[in-house]
């Protein structure tokens, strides 16, 4: 018999995404398994694009849900989420095997209930859990320690001393988030990038100005606009990208750019397969630490990222020659949504370092 697996998802799209090798690891053990994966609407999208995925289902409201989830007579579940409401989730569907780390007080509601690492990359995080549940490839009892002090060139402190900028080497590619975008997908985004001017031959570099955290996490526009001026002289055509949310953001950077070649603005345009179809067709993308970094590292295109407030150590792009620029500031990273003095962690970072790290790739 078939082993009927629900994995529910990460609630926002940058940690899915890094829950992708997680995934991997599940289906390479369960290679004839059926594995649906359960997310939020503005999510599931993201999952039509991963071939380890059997069906995707949504996540609306509580009852529907349940109905949802009981129909599918899932053997188990795997909770990536923390939540407590996850975990009453799969209980209230009737799952009987409930998996997932021991957090929000709900391990009563888990069969397989799993003690957290800390200060390891989210990627890995989601790893840990595979393996301790005995998914993994690796020896499934392996321990996650923290980056080692004495190993500069894993730990990033000795990049933050002064304004940097880290570009992490194919030594990750094994544990890189992949999505595959089917050549349809390829088309769509392609016209859309036509039906708002794009010649077919200009190439494009996209740009992310906008953050789902909140203030704290963007790089000012003015910013973004002068690195999409001096880029346009080199004779590139931005393209902004983003959700809906993101839209008083790409405005002001569309405002206050000056370059004749105007931005191609498609931010809170796209679903998550046409905003990944349009990136395939991008050179990089120069972004904030957010949700559209990740799934542009997942589809291989080159990221220079701007990181303030959060943690680069835990959430930066995986991949190959990824650039990652902070400003050396005391008070980062402070994990704060908005910031209460100068913002210098993000207005530190210069548009030359910007610029350097993102012609270098291109």
């Amino acid at each position: 018999m078939t082993v009927r697996l629900l994995v529910l998802a990460p609630n926002w799209l940058g940690d899915a995404v890094m829950a992708l090798p997680a995934l991997a690891d599940v289906r390479q053990a369960l290679p004839n398994a059926t594995i649906d994966v359960a997310a939020r609407p503005p999510i599931a999208p993201l999952f039509t694009l991963v071939p380890a995925v059997n069906s995707v289902l949504t996540l609306d409201n509580r009852r529907r849900s349940i109905e949802v989830l009981r129909s599918g007579h899932y053997e188990a579940a795997l909770l990536l989420p923390n939540s407590f409401n996850a975990a009453r989730l799969a209980w209230s569907a009737g799952i009987p095997e409930r998996w997932g780390y021991r957090s929000d007080f709900r391990s009563p509601l888990l069969t397989k209930a799993v003690g957290a690492p800390s200060r390891v990359h989210q990627t890995e995080y989601y790893r840990h859990l595979i393996r301790e549940l005995g998914f993994g490839i690796a020896d499934p009892r392996r321990s996650v320690r923290p980056p080692s002090r004495e190993a500069p060139g894993r730990d990033l402190d000795e990049a933050h001393r002064t304004e940097s900028g880290r570009t992490w080497d194919a030594g990750q590619e094994a544990a890189r988030p992949r999505l595959d975008v089917s050549s349809n997908q390829r088309d769509a985004g392609r016209a859309l990038l036509a039906e708002d001017g794009w010649d077919l031959g200009t190439p494009l570099i996209a740009v992310a100005p906008g953050a789902a955290f909140g203030g704290a996490k963007r790089w000012p526009a003015t910013s973004f606009a002068a690195v999409i001026d001096a880029l346009a002289i080199d004779g590139l055509r931005a393209v902004l990208v983003g959700a809906a949310a993101d839209r008083p953001a790409a405005t002001e950077v569309f405002a206050c750019a000056t370059t004749p070649i105007r931005p191609i603005n498609l931010v809170g345009r796209t679903d998550l397969p046409m905003l990944a179809g349009v990136l395939v067709h991008c050179r990089a993308l120069v972004t904030n630490d957010s949700g559209a970094m990740h799934l542009a590292a997942a589809l291989g295109v080159t990221v220079t990222a701007m990181f303030g407030p959060t943690r680069e150590r835990e959430t930066h792009p995986l991949g190959h020659a990824h650039t990652v620029l902070t400003s050396p500031v005391w008070c980062r990273p402070c994990m704060l949504r908005e910031c209460p003095l100068t913002h210098r962690c993000m207005t530190g970072i210069s548009v030359d370092s910007v610029l350097t790290a993102t012609r270098a790739r291109l």
